[in-house]
């Protein structure tokens, strides 16, 4: 069976390629987390976060074609959150748990909208100077903004229903709803989605923990990914929990790379 002539083809088709390589650069960069936090708790110190794994792509010896192949992903998947909220497309519905879900699909679509200006700003400075300064002053500008103390606290609470999120979908399974594999694949995904969303969203609840604590002192801090992974290897045992994160973060990827094959691109609800 062949698929449609270039003729017949509409902007589903092209958009459906696309959003899939957004999966996949959440799994590339979720990979290279895995890759950091385990390489800290071995040595016993703190993780990186989703700008040191953007930063390790962007300058590895294959960066001229692994950075425009991210740029391009991110996008890919922004757009498709964007989609997936504003039209609706697996009928989450207008009720206060579907409009939670759906604001919840906007606010990854703004995470990785940050994660994907990150990158560019590396890569366009690279082309033109050999330091990553206009990154780390772009990631700078935004820090300050999000560690202002009411927004800190706004922010907290947005991390706190995500992170709960994550851990909820984890248990109920709800995100079988959206892959088409057959049964068998399926009982590997879970392995994958249960651990890699369940750690996933308790990351989340420590970011929200750490920007209420921000928000309450009035303070001008912030909470990154890499201040959770510090609050988490500060913790007793925090080695053994730092690794545990690792290893969620490894089956958040696979994960990841399962929805960029199976996931249910139904964008033609849109």
């Amino acid at each position: 069976m062949t698929g449609p002539s270039m003729e017949n083809m509409t902007w589903h088709d092209w958009f459906k390629p696309f959003a899939r390589l957004g999966y996949g650069a959440r799994g590339v960069v979720y990979l290279m987390l895995a890759f950091f936090i385990a390489s800290a708790a071995l040595t016993t110190g703190s993780g990186g976060d989703s700008k040191d794994a953007v930063r390790f792509i962007t300058q590895s010896t294959a960066s001229a074609v692994l950075t425009p192949l991210l740029i391009i992903s991110l996008a890919g998947y922004c757009l498709w959150r964007i989609v997936q909220a504003v039209f609706d497309t697996d009928d989450h519905g207008f009720d206060p748990a579907g409009l939670a879900v759906r604001a919840g699909l906007l606010g990854s679509a703004a995470t990785y909208g940050f994660l994907l200006t990150y990158t560019f700003s590396i890569w366009w400075g690279g082309l033109f100077s050999s330091g990553d300064s206009s990154g780390d002053g772009f990631a700078r500008t935004a820090a300050s903004f999000i560690g202002a103390g009411p927004v800190s606290l706004i922010l907290s609470s947005i991390f706190a229903i995500v992170g709960g999120a994550h851990i909820w979908k984890a248990i109920n399974r709800k995100y079988r709803d959206h892959i088409q594999a057959s049964q068998q694949l399926l009982g590997w995904i879970d392995m994958a989605a249960i651990g890699g969303l369940s750690a996933r969203g308790i990351v989340f609840l420590v970011i929200a923990f750490l920007l209420f604590q921000h928000g309450l002192a009035g303070e001008e801090g912030r909470a990154s990914l890499a201040d959770a992974l510090d609050f988490i290897a500060g913790l007793p045992f925090g080695a053994w929990l730092l690794g545990a994160t690792g290893a969620g973060f490894f089956l958040f990827s696979i994960y990841s790379f399962a929805e960029a094959i199976w996931r249910r691109i139904n964008v033609e609800n849109a």
